[in-house]
Formats: structure tokens, sequence, C-alpha cells
């Protein structure tokens, strides 16, 4: 099963927990994916579909981010889907293990938390972001990448004031989740 198959299989799986907004952004994945068969690659000049994992220590209620090297924001760990990545999942474990550099993560299970399109720089134009967590293992140990300016825990309640809404979003969803 190619890449782009996987995703629509995962797509039409989600059902966005009863969001009407999510579930309009589903569908406007599905549509581009349909729409452009290179939609889950860099290339696609109409944007593509992103994977990434919001990194979660529930025993110390606490999230990893990073401080996005092009971007100057507070984020979870993601990037670009790569030909070698299996899955969309796949594509996140290993975007959320190459960023923190944290050995042994595990995505909580039941599939994406969310999904996120949000606007990028000319030649790409969308990220359509699918969005999963993954849990921390006791004792992780994280080590900055190079993509990344810094890398920091921030207590739950303290990710609204360092991060974006979609940020925040995303924690809801995987506190809800936990």
């Amino acid at each position: 099963m190619s890449l782009h198959d996987d995703a629509v299989l995962v797509l039409k799986g989600y059902g966005g927990r009863g969001d009407a907004d999510q579930e309009r952004l589903r569908q406007v994945y599905l549509d581009h994916l349909d729409a452009h068969p290179d939609g889950m690659y860099k290339a696609c000049g109409a944007g593509h579909l992103t994977s990434s994992a919001l990194v979660v220590d529930p025993a110390r209620e606490r999230v990893l981010l990073t401080l996005h090297k092009k971007l100057g924001l507070w984020l979870q760990m993601g990037g670009h889907c790569e030909p070698d990545d299996p899955t969309v999942e796949a594509a996140a474990l290993r975007e959320a293990t190459e960023e923190s550099g944290v050995a042994g993560l595990t995505l909580l299970p039941g599939g994406p938390v969310r999904l996120d399109r949000h606007p990028i720089p000319p030649p790409c134009h969308w990220h359509l972001d699918v969005q999963y967590a993954a849990l921390a293992p006791a004792g992780a140990v994280e080590r900055i990448s190079e993509e990344s300016l810094d890398l920091r825990w921030y207590a739950y309640e303290e990710v609204a004031d360092v991060a974006d809404t979609s940020v925040v979003r995303l924690l809801e969803g995987t506190l809800a989740r936990l």
C-alpha cells in the first residue's frame, strides 16, 4: 500500500470526534488527495500533507515543544512525509523521534488526535497536518536537532502562554484521550 493510500484510509477512519470543523477539514484533506496524486509530498505546489506528534509525559503532566527554526514558534514535533515512510503514523513517529531526540516514543492509540491546516509561504501554500500524540517513556531525555532553536518541557497549563491555538487544541485533544 502506498503512503497516499494509507493517508486516505487514515482520513476516512478519522471521525473528527464530533467536531464539525474537524469533519470539514477531513473532507478538505480527502479532496486534496483525490485531486493531487503527489499531495503527500513537499513538491506538490497546491500544498501537502504533513505529520506531527505532540510529545507528552503524562506522569509529569508536561509536553515537549520545539522552537521551530524557520517560524520562531513553539510547536509540536513534525514535518514532511518522506517516500520511505510506510504510513502517516510512522511519519509522525519518525519526525517526533528525530526532532525530540527522545528514544522509545510510542504513539497514543486511536489514530490522529486532530487535523490542522495552516498556510505556509510559496511555492507550497498549505500544510495539511495530521496530528498525533506521542508518549514519552519514563526518564525521557531530549536532544535538540538541526531543525530547532530550542527544546523545552512545559507544564500543561503553561502551553497556552507560549504556543499558538493549534498546539493548545492538540494538547486539549490529547488530554481528552489520556
